[in-house]
């Protein structure tokens, strides 16, 4: 079912609108899911009920991503559960799917009933007494929590065996009514406590810590489930008996990344799963760099992986190189041979491919090379680690199951002749371990308890599991979660490349990039980025998330993390005319408002200061409420309003200078308020920025692959706004000071500007030339113009 068309008309049979529909369209897995569920349904009438094509939809965004073909080939009997009305709610729906991924191909009608209750109705007599059963049980807490005791209550009920396949709805009605019944309306002790302002700024209030403790992404979900330490089965029990003796049964993981690039956002959740999942569970991660490929491998990356590591937060148990094991793995290539579970080939990667079906998925055909004695095969093989072979010619392949449906399982490659020196062994090898040869079996050297990485290597499990009991050695578990994607981006290293490359952006670390070099720089903070993977959670589903959401995590940290400053990106100069030429009075600002631990600091408010440009007009409009001629506007922080009588222009029309009053003889309530700069040479103020970098996003569009003309033509013109002659407040270099004094770097310096944005310090930044990047807007920037 390849054709859009084909496919949209059996959506459109769902009932879906159309704004819907071409939503779904957008999603090529959950259109094509869908399409396949309708077609399994065969009558048309069945999708006329509402709850019915609601559930089936349901059924289509939980299957979308299950690569298992025997998971989907069941996914018809849960289809039919559904049209028949055997299945009637969500949580049977659940339990359904949960069913056929376990089961697979071994699924069945009967079981699927079992497993997901089909025929156990729960009618409102049983909900209601299982509730009153609960109530008694836990009465002296309902009673003294009351209305508080409402998310524990609904927890707890919903959990019990009685009410499994009971609808959630209904048992939300039952709770209500016998609340109502046991307590009576709400009053007076069901209102929050009302908190002084020295309550809700009190840092070390037991409250402000609360809602840390609502969310661990290593206690629920995917990390949750996974086995202890030891319960990984293996092929001989002395394996697990000798794993556990070497780790005294702790948690062991690993963080494998290949040296050929700079990691990406997708990255950080992979870092945050390995190392903090063993560092929850007091156990260890390895660094493995994944160095099997001489030919893309640079020194520069290794330094950069590490070091983004230790940004993070982590330090790796050990160091570690696949090169390390180069000899042990290559014996063991010979032992596979030796067991008649490995063989050479000297097949092209054409013939390979038409043994296996070729394009068509046809029968899948045993290599000539694969029945050939095993003496000679470790001949073979021998040439090809001396080097007698070229690249391309000849392959060392796993003798492993041709008639098994999973792919991974149809003789995979496990050594390759490249003739590359490595940056390790230097021109030693001549033979290259394949990822899929290598992978298990370092995990198996280094006694991992725990090989956690994304569901794209879903069917690698298989062939990872086969080679350790084909060599019988420890098999360590290898598990798979939903990797993470930032939409309106890319992240392809070929593609970034090419950026680079064509001047689109400066480096790697442009902070317009998503690689975490990039991030980095641009300031946001990597507790900010932990904090954004922990909300996410770690499921098995991929994480497709808008660049917005993940601004959205990092602004809610800078707001609870920054000082505050006042910045003019774009000055134009304020000249009070009723105030003396030598008038200064101190400005006692905090750092940060409702944080007195911060400290203050005092900037001098003159007759000459810089406002922005953005911040006057020169004709005045209702809704406009910021400097135009006439208007009495609020400067941050100083006692009285200023109120503009005139301004002047250069030959461009420019407006280079405003004159106003300072209206100190009488008291107006403004409007608003806006940031301001004083002039005054002997309090070094202000002080001069030479560059102020604003950056936008840099591509236009949610899916900048999606763009017919590539790419490139979904550049957003207007990604990088440059401020050149940008002033800041005095209380910027003691800020600085005390930033460097502490050992921060310049992207740990990063600020609140009031009422324009978040920014750091670029590392292009010199003792007299600094750099500002933004790193995210305010939540009101976007409706700053209209204000």
């Amino acid at each position: 079912m390849t054709d859009e068309n084909e496919v949209a008309s059996k959506l459109a049979l769902l009932g879906l609108t159309d704004q819907k529909l071409n939503d779904v369209l957008k999603n090529k897995k959950l259109a094509f899911a869908l399409a396949s569920i309708v077609q399994e349904c065969g009558a048309e009438s069945a999708l006329e009920d509402k709850s019915t094509a609601s559930l089936l939809q349901s059924l289509g965004t939980a299957t979308k991503d299950i690569p298992d073909t025997s998971v989907l080939a069941a996914r018809s009997l849960v289809t039919d559960a559904v049209v028949t009305k055997k299945i009637k709610s969500n949580v049977q729906l659940e339990a359904a799917v949960a069913y056929i991924r376990s089961a697979g191909e071994k699924a069945n009608s009967a079981d699927l009933d079992i497993a997901a209750g089909v025929g156990q109705e729960v009618t409102p007599e049983m909900i209601d007494k299982e509730v009153a059963t609960y109530f008694a049980e836990n009465s002296k807490s309902i009673t003294a929590n009351r209305y508080k005791s409402i998310p524990s209550l609904m927890a707890g009920i919903k959990n019990l065996p009685g009410l499994k396949w009971a609808p959630p709805a209904e048992v939300k009605k039952a709770i209500d009514r016998k609340l109502l019944e046991v307590l009576g309306p709400k009053d007076e002790r069901d209102a929050p406590p009302k908190k002084s302002k020295m309550e809700k700024t009190a840092p070390n209030a037991a409250t402000v810590e609360e809602p840390k403790k609502a969310r661990n992404m290593f206690t629920e979900g995917f990390l949750g489930d996974l086995h202890k330490p030891g319960g990984n089965p293996q092929i001989k029990p002395e394996l697990m008996t000798g794993h556990l003796k070497a780790t005294n049964g702790i948690v062991v993981t690993r963080f494998p990344p290949e040296p050929n690039g700079y990691l990406h956002i997708g990255h950080s959740k992979a870092i945050a799963v390995n190392f903090g999942y063993a560092k929850y569970h007091s156990g260890i991660c390895y660094l493995r760099y994944d160095d099997t490929n001489p030919e893309a491998e640079e020194e520069r990356y290794f330094t950069a992986i590490l070091e983004i590591i230790k940004w993070l937060g982590f330090t790796p148990y050990k160091i570690t190189y696949s090169s390390d094991h180069f000899q042990r793995l290559y014996d063991l290539g010979e032992e596979l041979i030796r067991r008649d579970k490995g063989y050479v080939c000297f097949c092209t990667p054409e013939q390979v491919h038409e043994s296996r079906g070729g394009d068509n998925g046809g029968a899948r055909i045993p290599c000539k090379h694969r029945s050939k004695p095993i003496e000679q095969s470790l001949d073979e093989f021998r040439a090809m680690r001396d080097g007698k072979y070229n690249p391309g010619e000849v392959t060392m392949r796993m003798k492993m199951d041709l008639e098994d449906p999973n792919p991974q399982m149809w003789d995979l490659v496990a050594y390759r002749v490249l003739n590359a020196p490595h940056h390790r062994t230097g021109d030693k090898w001549k033979v290259y371990p394949t990822y899929d040869f290598t992978h298990c079996l370092c995990d198996s050297f280094e006694n991992i308890s725990h090989s956690l990485c994304t569901t794209e290597f879903y069917l690698s499990r298989q062939s990872y599991e086969w080679l350790c009991d084909a060599l019988e050695i420890y098999k360590p578990a290898q598990r798979e979660y939903g990797r993470l994607n930032i939409t309106g981006t890319i992240m392809s290293k070929r593609k970034i490349a090419r950026l680079v490359k064509e001047g689109y952006v400066s480096d790697w670390d442009d902070p317009r990039l998503f690689t975490l070099v990039a991030i980095r720089r641009r300031g946001v903070p990597p507790e900010a980025i932990l904090s954004f993977v922990n909300e996410l959670g770690v499921t098995t589903t991929n994480s497709n998330i808008q660049v917005a959401r993940f601004e959205t995590s990092v602004r809610r940290y800078l707001e609870d993390h920054t000082p505050r400053l006042m910045l003019i990106p774009d000055p134009v100069l304020l000249i009070l005319d009723n105030l003396p030429d030598d008038y200064v009075e101190l400005i006692a600002l905090p750092y940060k408002p409702g944080s007195p631990e911060l400290g203050e600091h005092n900037v001098p408010f003159t007759k000459r200061a810089y406002i922005d440009r953005s911040d006057f007009r020169e004709q005045d409009s209702e809704d406009y409420f910021r400097l135009a001629p006439g208007k009495s506007v609020g400067l941050l922080k100083v006692p009285y309003t200023v109120r503009v009588t005139s301004f002047r222009k250069d030959e461009s029309g420019k407006v280079t200078e405003i004159h106003a009053i300072y209206e100190n003889d009488r008291k107006i309530k403004p409007k608003t308020y806006i940031q301001w700069v004083g002039e005054s040479p002997a309090h070094n103020s202000p002080v001069r920025i030479s560059e102020v970098r604003m950056f936008n996003r840099l591509f236009l569009s949610e899916s900048p692959e999606s763009n017919p003309d590539g790419f490139i033509a979904d550049i957003n013109p207007n990604s990088l706004d440059l401020y050149k002659d940008a002033v800041i407040e005095v209380g910027f270099d003691d800020f600085r000071k005390t930033n460097v004094k502490e050992g921060g770097g310049p992207e740990n310096m990063r600020f609140q500007a009031l009422r324009v944005g978040y920014f750091c310090i670029d590392r292009e930044t010199t003792e007299d030339s600094v750099i500002l990047n933004r790193i995210v807007t305010l939540k009101e920037d976007a409706g700053k113009s209209s204000a």
